[in-house]
């Protein structure tokens, strides 16, 4: 200091400027410089999808998914379900609360004005006993913080990333919900056919069980056979049983999911067994790993919760360094409550201050850390973000690229096991073969028919699950593909 007064006046004023004006431009460094962490993942999917339909259609994120899914009763059930269910209003709600948190940190940059007024009546200190009073009233403005060194700033920061976050987590919660309901609509669909399949297979057991009382009665077949028979239509009693209480569940989940009562006819899939069990779906290219960055909302929820990481540590660094704050305040005064707006009585007020901590006993520190803590956690959950994203797109392709070779060859084994349960039936009616041939011709075939419905489950919810982990599902059809 005694140094700095031995200079020339301008000399140390041209000092003084050029280091105030480092102090504020700091302002500016406090927070790290974000850059977008490399991706943990390979360059390429382990499995490249083969089918160049796909290659050459829109990118699924780029599809809304009234154009992804065809089916007329499921577009409705979806439609229903972003109207009314609770877990996507929770989640449009919480982007209205972190809107509301941001604007409150932006007002925090503005000063703050009220209309005040204030009275005082105390004993006078001289020994008089006399009272004084003091009045005033005005336009006050309470502790501004003048933010130099961005503290504030960097708070606005991150509340708008958290913001920005919410709105992604809103996003990812509909490409959730449409995947969901999907889903489900497609287990509905599958256990009807399985229950028609069920009935049908109960209805021809049940036609061979008085056949075969009939023919014990007149000693043409034994007990064995007979026993057999009650057996084979006891089990399909039991998975009939077992069928209704799926397709039960599966109605509750999608009620569950859409947020009210279903109507009948949405629940009525007989008019699309003939169809197959799944609707059509559009295809959607893979794209390459990177494209599920910039294009999956919950990817992207987790780099907008880095940033805000980002920008805490701005706001705890900037705890390091003098805060400055201005409280003002313009006016009427008097000493007597009925000349407080009498002429003359006008005036104002101007109190800065300037704060540096010394001691803290850590405090500053352990928030600089904890900021730090939090960027690295921030960041690992970005990384597990995208190796999950990768995961789920890499285990979607690998059922694509199977699953249609798996749903062809139980298709054949369906028709080679009806044919071999007709010649059964045949042979045993005319005395060439034994009706244990019938009973285990008859149960391949429906354990086929069985895996081959739970095959097209699986291919359909497949579809699906690509299309939700590339991103697809959270756009409306009106809204532009690019943001």
């Amino acid at each position: 200091m005694a140094l700095t007064l031995s200079l020339p006046l301008s000399l140390a004023r041209l000092r003084w400027g050029a280091a105030l004006a480092a102090l504020c431009l700091s302002g500016c460094a406090l927070a790290p410089a974000y850059e977008r962490p490399s991706a943990p993942v390979a360059a390429q999917w382990p499995l490249v999808p083969t089918d160049s339909a796909a290659s050459t259609s829109t990118a699924a994120a780029d599809v809304p998914w009234q154009q992804f899914i065809g089916d007329p009763a499921l577009q409705t059930l979806i439609g229903m379900a972003l109207e009314n269910n609770r877990d996507l209003r929770v989640a449009a709600l919480s982007i209205e609360q972190a809107r509301a948190q941001y604007q409150i940190r932006s007002a925090d940059q503005l000063p703050t004005l009220n209309i005040g007024a204030n009275g005082n009546r105390q004993p006078k200190t001289d020994g008089s006993g006399a009272i004084s009073s003091s009045y005033s009233a005005g336009v006050m403005m309470a502790s501004w913080e003048i933010d130099f060194f961005g503290r504030i700033a960097s708070l606005k920061d991150a509340a708008l990333a958290q913001y920005l976050a919410t709105e992604e987590a809103r996003h990812a919660a509909q490409t959730s919900l449409v995947a969901a309901v999907a889903n489900a609509w497609l287990s509905l669909r599958t256990n009807d056919e399985l229950l028609a399949l069920t009935e049908q297979t109960l209805a021809t057991r049940n036609d061979s069980l008085r056949l075969m009382r009939l023919r014990f009665e007149h000693g043409v077949t034994s007990a064995l056979d007979l026993r057999q028979a009650e057996s084979l239509s006891a089990a399909a009693r039991a998975t009939l049983a077992q069928q209704q209480r799926l397709r039960a569940l599966d109605i509750n989940a999608l009620t569950l999911l859409v947020g009210q009562s279903l109507p009948a006819t949405l629940l009525d899939t007989g008019a699309h067994t003939d169809k197959g069990l799944a609707p059509q779906f559009a295809p959607v290219p893979a794209g390459l790993p990177s494209d599920l960055l910039t294009r999956r909302p919950d990817v992207r929820q987790a780099e907008q919760q880095l940033r805000a990481a980002h920008a805490q540590i701005g706001a705890a660094r900037a705890a390091f360094f003098p805060r400055i704050a201005l409280t003002a305040s313009a006016g009427t005064a008097s000493s007597a409550l009925s000349g407080l707006f009498q002429s003359g009585s006008w005036g104002w007020t101007l109190a800065p201050q300037a704060l540096l901590p010394i001691f803290d006993a850590g405090r500053n520190q352990a928030g600089l850390d904890a900021a730090e803590v939090g960027r690295s956690m921030a960041l690992a959950q970005y990384e597990k973000a995208i190796q999950s994203a990768f995961r789920e797109v890499a285990d979607a392709l690998a059922g694509r690229a199977t699953l249609g070779e798996q749903l062809s060859a139980q298709q054949a084994q369906a028709q080679a096991e009806a044919e071999r349960f007709q010649l059964a039936d045949l042979r045993y009616r005319n005395g060439v073969a034994s009706y244990l041939d019938v009973l285990d011709a008859q149960r391949a075939l429906f354990a086929t028919q069985q895996a081959l419905a739970q095959t097209q489950l699986a291919h359909g919810q497949n579809q699906v699950l690509l299309y939700k982990a590339l991103g697809g599902g959270w756009m409306p059809a009106t809204e532009p593909a690019h943001r």
